[in-house]
């Protein structure tokens, strides 16, 4: 099963370029323009992996980075900034990001990082699953 997947970028150009890379690849996808509209789809929806832009006007990524965290702690979320530099990559690990990539990146680097952190939630997910199964029994 392919992860489902939300991608938020202020560039809707960068947004609709990225998106349809990855809907080639078979992903499901998602997108919103805004960190605002990001945090509103995912308290409707359950994603895997949030591609989540850094810099956007509002809430910020950073910003959204921490309230998606806070509602959904297990997906994981990988950050794209055009304008990277080492302290907002610090802030955004530290933070609970996945990984943190320059834009443009490589896609096929972007879709093993994506396979990655879909394990990963995966692997958790698993694991509290095992031990809500063993309280019970």
């Amino acid at each position: 099963m392919k992860p489902r997947l939300l991608i938020v970028d202020d560039e809707e150009m960068f947004l609709e370029y990225l998106s349809k890379r990855l809907i080639n690849r078979k992903y499901n996808v998602t997108t919103c323009l805004t960190g605002e509209e990001a945090l509103e789809r995912v308290r409707n929806h359950d994603f895997d992996v949030i591609i989540l832009d850094v810099l956007m006007p509002g809430i910020d990524g950073i910003e959204a980075l921490r309230e998606i965290k806070n509602l959904k702690p297990l997906t994981e979320v990988i950050m794209l900034t055009g304008h990277a530099s080492p302290e907002s990559g610090i802030e955004a690990m530290r933070h609970g990001a996945y990984d943190y990539f320059r834009k443009p990146c490589d896609t096929e680097d972007l879709v093993s990082k994506i396979n990655k952190a879909y394990e990963r939630k995966a692997e958790q997910e698993a694991r509290i699953r095992a031990a809500e199964v063993a309280e019970i029994t």
